[in-house]
């Protein structure tokens, strides 16, 4: 039988190192094969060499056939051959949707530019694009908006119909679901799999979540430091792993929140907390207000976690930055006793070391340009030799050796960035540490090291965290308290065993269920 792709031997290598060592996989048409393994593992790597996109320092050698034809010389990368192979018979769906699409341009015209490579006329561009639209799940109307105006699903939806437009024969789709809550993610998995059964498409999902393998793949090629050590039907190597290293994934246990003092002081308060965006109504003008947070209180203890979760556009990161003041919101907000909501200027940045934020992407949030040891050391007020020493010591309280001092984001692991992360913010000493989806953009293994280090910190340090995600198990690991927002608004509150346990509300039923812990 011949596949519609089959690799045999792939081989990447450097002059020093060998990247990915002899890769084996086959796609049959109508057919998910999920690539899993931690980061570094060679998954995106492997992929993106199926796409002669790999830059011409790498040595890639490998007999790669798609539908029995014999895909080009990897010598020959910028070749016409292989320009008539990307996007037209492998199409590729991106991780970061926002990165992927260009900001200045209308998202009706960026599919309409890949349809356009097959030679459609202006108007046969336009009918293709809107049935795409209505394919992926998506209004007819989106087609004038640009990408910020959508939510992270609606942007992962287009990134799928710009690929289908060129009707491939193979998606490559890397990390899809990544960014988005759990019942978004369902729902992009199902749109794929419907696609591919309708279209005859055979797709390769590479993923670090095995939950979401396991309910979709067919099957499950698992790689390690470049290495395949295991591969076969889902159902084997989700059920009856034989690899250590695969059970020891699928086995990966996120421990339980710490001991906590009942009668620990009271850290951070918020009353009716609320955050609006836009301009209200005017003489001559409609108002533009768009209500991002309905009004909420609560009250966070020392060495406490308060988990908040929702699916996107709910209001997670709106209540994350109006804690931090990192954007206007009504209502009053308390630090360690201390009204924060009515600084400004020089008050406010004098307060801001007892409230620090990490942020969910930390090579976004780490300027490129500066060392680690300079960015840990923009807050500080001391001579160079003690500003050293506080970078070195705050290193190694996330650790990370006194050496990365030197080292800048790019020569760090996603792992490591988020670790310097939250070293630039434990350098403050803060009080709270608002953590916005912090293990989104990890694999599962580095999920467990981060999340353990947030449980030895807490315990040292007695620091209270809200903590925002839509990982459901990491939330569950941590928080004593729990928040679950729907649509701006409360919908559920309380211990986060009882909610975790017995859920009331069934939008937290939905949510719970999706991610499997009901």
């Amino acid at each position: 039988m011949t596949h519609l792709l089959e690799v045999r031997d792939l081989t990447i290598k450097t002059e020093q190192n060998v990247l990915v060592d002899g890769l084996n996989l086959s796609v049959d048409p109508a057919q998910i094969h999920a690539i899993v393994g931690e980061s570094g593992s060679g998954k995106s790597i492997s992929m993106l060499a199926l796409l002669g996109l790999l830059p011409d320092s790498l040595n890639i050698s490998a007999h790669v056939e798609l539908a029995g034809e014999q895909l080009p010389s990897f010598s020959e990368r910028d070749s016409k051959a292989w320009r008539d192979i990307r996007g037209a018979r492998i199409a590729m769906v991106f991780q970061e949707p926002m990165t992927a699409l260009s900001p200045l341009h209308k998202i009706g015209k960026q599919i309409k530019e890949s349809a356009a490579q097959v030679g459609l006329s202006k108007a046969a561009q336009n009918q293709r694009c809107l049935k795409l639209l209505k394919d992926v799940g998506l209004a007819s109307d989106l087609i004038d908006r640009y990408p910020y105006e959508l939510s992270g699903g609606q942007r992962q939806r287009v990134l799928i119909a710009m690929a289908l437009a060129q009707e491939p024969e193979l998606i490559i789709a890397d990390e899809p679901t990544t960014a988005l809550d759990v019942t978004l993610q369902e729902g992009i998995l199902e749109l794929l799999r419907a696609i591919c059964v309708e279209r005859g498409l055979g797709l390769i999902l590479i993923s670090h979540d095995l939950r979401l393998v396991a309910q979709f793949a067919d099957q499950i090629t698992v790689m390690q430091r470049g290495v395949v050590v295991e591969s076969g039907p889902a159902d084997q190597v989700f059920y009856v792993p034989e690899h250590p290293y695969t059970r020891e994934l699928i086995d990966q246990d996120f421990g339980a929140p710490v001991e906590v003092n009942p009668e620990a002081p009271e850290f951070l308060s918020a009353k009716s907390l609320s955050v609006t965006y836009g301009k209200p109504k005017g003489w001559f003008r409609p108002s533009t207000e768009h209500t991002a947070l309905e009004p909420m209180s609560f009250d966070l203890k020392a060495g406490h976690t308060l988990g908040v979760v929702g699916e996107s556009g709910s209001g997670k990161t709106s209540l994350a930055l109006a804690l931090t003041r990192l954007i206007e919101s009504s209502g009053q907000i308390s630090v360690g006793g201390k009204r924060i909501d009515t600084l400004r200027g020089g008050a406010l940045r004098a307060a801001r070391k007892d409230f620090q934020m990490v942020f969910q992407d930390p090579f976004a949030s780490l300027n490129p340009r500066l060392s680690v040891l300079e960015a840990l050391s923009e807050g500080l007020n001391a001579d160079s030799r003690s500003v050293r020493a506080q970078v070195e010591a705050a290193l190694s309280e996330v650790k990370l050796p006194s050496n990365f001092a030197d080292r800048y984001p790019h020569e760090l692991s996603g792992g490591q960035r988020q670790r310097v992360a939250l070293a630039r913010a434990l350098i403050m000493k803060p009080k709270v540490l608002i953590l916005d989806e912090p293990t989104s953009a990890l694999d599962r293994t580095t999920q467990v090291v981060v999340t353990e280090l947030l449980r030895e910190i807490q315990i040292k340090h007695q620091i209270a965290y809200v903590f925002v995600s839509h990982d459901l198990s990491v939330v569950k690991a941590l928080s004593h308290d729990l928040i679950v927002l729907k649509d701006a608004c409360v919908v559920e509150a309380g211990s986060a065993d009882q909610l975790f346990s017995q859920p009331e509300h069934p939008y937290t039923k939905r949510l719970m269920s999706a991610a499997g812990l009901i």
